[in-house]
């Protein structure tokens, strides 16, 4: 029997994102400067990754058009801060050990209840509209601007100042480069979700029906698999994975308000469509390109910062209409 050909990986978005870092820095007048705006890049491309990732696998797999997903954003924000508020004394101790812990009980219970409410709004919410876009649509956006209220009945319409991990405050200064230790702590977080998330997909049966059903849902279940049950799981891991997001995006902007959510939305669902609809890897690279790309940009031309994300989605649109990794039948 011959062998299947090597499957051959298109690095050109690869090269993409590593040729705007280089072209950026004689631009930006140096490389202390450069160095900055990219850890902070690379910080905000991760959050964004952590906030699209399980929307880029819902669309895929269970082809819902789910825009109440910012709400777990800021459902995550909020429910962080019932954890971050009454361990204050612990962040302000000068401890990486409790700082850290404070801040992963705080992960953990966000993701939970984000994922909780996931399950409640995909039963409730999702399931009766399958297969309907335009109702999708509408229905999920009402669901976020209900959830939206629902958060300024329980925390009242003030914006919540998030407290500061002081072991993480300040910067590491190497000669005249100075980077922000908590970008770093995100940068870190990211990558080991990006990790997890390709393993997961890569090396177990679960993932591989994941993947499967993403490219081709009516194989799967010809071949005697219930895909239906694994909507389930990965509609609340979507749900959780935006509530970690939006805890470290509220810890980032040391604000948490009821709107970030439905802020942040429009740009998750631009690096969807820029990374391909229903691609992990194509999220995380894109998320990484738009934060990288806004940096520069506004670092250079703060009159033109807001337009990045809409040029930027126009011109990858342009060159890959499907996006850079692009997913059979999307």
């Amino acid at each position: 029997m011959p062998e299947l050909p090597p499957v051959r990986t298109d690095l050109l978005p690869i090269w993409l994102l590593l040729g705007a870092m280089a072209v950026a820095l004689p631009l930006v007048g140096g490389v202390p400067a450069w160095v900055t705006l990219t850890v902070a890049g690379l910080a905000m491309g991760m959050m964004i990754f952590l906030m699209a990732s399980g929307l880029t696998l819902v669309f895929g797999l269970m082809d819902v058009l789910n825009l109440g997903h910012g709400a777990f954003v800021s459902i995550g924000a909020f429910v962080g801060t019932l954890v971050l508020f009454p361990l204050r004394a612990w962040l302000q101790a000068d401890s990486i050990l409790l700082n850290l812990a404070v801040l992963l009980a705080a992960l953990v219970v966000s993701m939970l209840a984000t994922g909780i409410v996931g399950l409640v709004f995909e039963r409730l919410v999702i399931r009766p509209v399958y297969g309907l876009h335009l109702k999708q649509i509408l229905i999920t956006m009402g669901g976020m601007i209900v959830a939206e209220q629902m958060l300024l009945v329980l925390w009242g319409p003030q914006n919540l100042t998030m407290p500061e991990l002081k072991a993480f405050a300040g910067s590491f200064a190497l000669g005249d480069i100075a980077v922000e230790k908590f970008r770093l702590i995100i940068v870190v977080v990211g990558l080991l979700v990006f990790c997890a998330m390709h393993a997961v997909l890569n090396r177990t049966k679960a993932g591989l029906l994941i993947r499967a059903g993403v490219e081709n849902r009516e194989m799967v279940e010809a071949l005697g698999y219930r895909i239906r049950h694994l909507f389930v799981g990965v509609f609340m891991a979507g749900s959780a994975l935006a509530g970690m997001g939006g805890l470290m995006w509220g810890l980032y902007q040391v604000t948490v308000t009821s709107a970030m959510g439905s802020e942040m939305l429009v740009r998750v669902l631009i690096v969807i469509v820029i990374g391909g609809m229903g691609s992990v890897g194509g999220c995380f690279i894109g998320a990484l390109m738009l934060a990288l790309v806004t940096n520069y940009v506004g670092f250079l031309a703060p009159t033109w910062a807001p337009l990045t994300d809409i040029l930027l989605m126009v011109a990858i649109i342009m060159w890959r209409p499907r996006g850079l990794y692009p997913v059979a039948k999307r």
